[in-house]
């Protein structure tokens, strides 16, 4: 199997387009659809570079390693990108799939093909459901969990006074912050180096607010 294959399998299994996936690897429309056909556009066969697989891989959701062992280990790289004569494949068997949500809003499925930009993989077990969603701003960066990054979040309505969970609001986008209840009061808390992130107060008899999840687990994808 050639990365072309594995790319153009991944776009028809998920209906994108060519120009999608562009966006999601940062690859040239032009070399993905070189990379499909296999070609450089002199008749050759492609030399992606270490660089490629990785954008691929981040694309599709999955690890670097894990990608050069699909493609059988007979993988071209440029000389320059060459792999460490000490890598050697990573077992994955164990990992559990799940979907990387660019946002979640109410009213609409969480899984959503409209909502799922790529996917990652987990090792957290227990029998409990995970998504992912990718973080967008600075009101959690003191805490780690800085803009663009990946949070794992395990599927639950209640979390304990300051844990951190996704929290939807109203009809409106969820929300990332430490959750805080006293009484009918909940206040959603940022912990940010940006001091024109303040916490959002809601009275539960006038506001709906649901509690998603829990984050578990913090990455950086780039």
């Amino acid at each position: 199997m050639t990365l072309g294959n594995i790319i153009s399998n991944f776009r028809k299994t998920h209906g994108l387009s060519m120009e999608k996936f562009s966006d999601m690897s940062g690859l040239s429309k032009a070399y993905v659809s070189m990379l499909e056909r296999n070609r450089t556009g002199r008749g050759e066969e492609p030399s992606p570079s270490i660089e490629t697989y990785r954008a691929v891989s981040t694309a599709i959701g999955i690890d670097v390693d894990e990608l050069i062992r699909m493609v059988d280990g007979k993988i071209k790289l440029s000389k320059t990108s060459a792999l460490p004569d000490n890598a050697a494949p990573i077992d994955f068997s164990h990992l559990k799939r799940i979907p990387i949500l660019g946002r979640i809003a109410a009213g609409i499925p969480i899984y959503i093909e409209e909502n799922i930009e790529g996917y990652t993989y987990t090792d957290l077990n227990g029998g409990a459901e995970y998504f992912a969603l990718r973080v967008r701003g600075d009101s959690m960066d003191a805490a780690g969990i800085k803009n663009g990054y990946i949070v794992i979040v395990r599927k639950q309505d209640i979390v304990n006074d300051g844990e951190i969970a996704v929290v939807l609001i109203d009809d409106q986008d969820a929300t990332l912050k430490r959750f805080h209840r006293t009484g009918d009061t909940v206040t959603l808390m940022p912990q940010s180096t940006n001091p024109d992130n303040h916490p959002f107060i809601y009275d539960l008899k006038e506001t709906r607010v649901k509690i998603l999840g829990l984050v578990v687990k913090v990455e950086f994808k780039p």
